[in-house]
């Protein structure tokens, strides 16, 4: 009898990545469904309309998900590829997926149809879910999860009639996708451990209309979207040498000026950030790193 001995799989490098286990997620994830059951867990803008997701709600659709993937072959030697933007189905079946015992790994998504061939070749996933037809059509061969259809019968996501928060109502916001490298591990992690709801837009470039009326309380974002925030920023400032730009540039740099303060406010309003109160950043890496001015000028405030 011969024994043959089975490679490893390879090693995964940038742009894929693996989500490493997360122990204490479902003992998080039962903790805030128990004391908190009907407070917002997750809520998400779709067809223009809020729908929202209690802790209880996410607790029992993680428990479907899991039911549903085993039903459909996934064991704990099992993989389940993720790609797309951040939303509750994605971080669902993230949590249904480590619960049954399989790994979950990302790939970044804003590949090029080639560029994502070869990395799914090179991974080859038991499991895959995306987000989109467009996406869909290129990751036909990666055995393709329908989320609808490993849920199972359940009830839908309530429709959120009002668009405005409650005044005492913490709320994280997410406006990325899988492009983030170790930012589905960032957002479990904050979500879970805070108990506070998560929110997403509709897509990308409807981000700014729906943190409006959001009104977050607190950031989850890459550094490099924050960037974009301040590009934003600077994009509808007046241009550089005019009296506007040095009006405000005179203001921004007076501590007790009331003009700052009002300068501020209507940049706080314009980006959805009337209250905001946390913002997360990536732990230091002993390099000195020059922040947006805006980012500068908030954090100041939170403190």
């Amino acid at each position: 009898m011969s024994v043959h001995v089975l490679k490893p799989p390879p090693a995964l490098e940038w742009p894929a990545e693996l989500l490493g286990q997360l122990p204490t997620a479902l003992e998080q994830l039962r903790h805030w469904a128990q004391i908190t059951p009907l407070h917002t867990a997750l809520r998400h803008k779709r067809q223009g309309q809020w729908y929202v997701w209690r802790w209880i709600d996410v607790l029992r659709d993680v428990e479907r998900l899991a039911d549903g993937l085993r039903q459909h072959g996934f064991s704990e030697q099992s993989q389940l590829a993720l790609s797309g933007a951040f939303e509750p189905n994605l971080l669902l079946l993230a949590l249904a997926a480590q619960s049954v015992g399989g790994q979950v790994l990302t790939l970044a998504d804003d590949l090029e149809p080639e560029a994502l061939r070869q990395q799914l070749w090179r991974i080859r996933p038991s499991h895959s879910y995306v987000q989109g037809r467009q996406q869909q059509r290129h990751w036909q061969s990666a055995n393709l999860v329908d989320f609808a259809q490993v849920l199972g019968a359940t009830d839908p996501a309530r429709h959120l009639s009002r668009w405005w928060q409650p005044a005492g109502e913490s709320v994280l916001w997410s406006e990325e996708g899988t492009h983030w490298q170790g930012g589905l591990a960032v957002l479990l992690a904050q979500w879970l451990n805070s108990g506070h709801g998560l929110a997403f837009p509709e897509s990308l470039a409807s981000a700014r209309r729906d943190r409006g009326e959001a009104a977050p309380t607190g950031l989850l974002l890459s550094p490099a979207r924050l960037q974009h925030l301040a590009d934003d920023i600077e994009s509808r400032l007046a241009p550089h040498g005019t009296w506007r730009r040095r009006l405000c540039e005179w203001a921004i740099a007076q501590p007790h000026s009331g003009l700052r303060r009002l300068l501020k406010n209507r940049v706080r309003k314009l980006l959805g950030f009337q209250r905001l109160a946390s913002i997360w950043q990536p732990p230091s890496t002993g390099k000195s790193v020059v922040e947006p001015v805006w980012l500068a000028e908030f954090k100041r405030d939170i403190a």
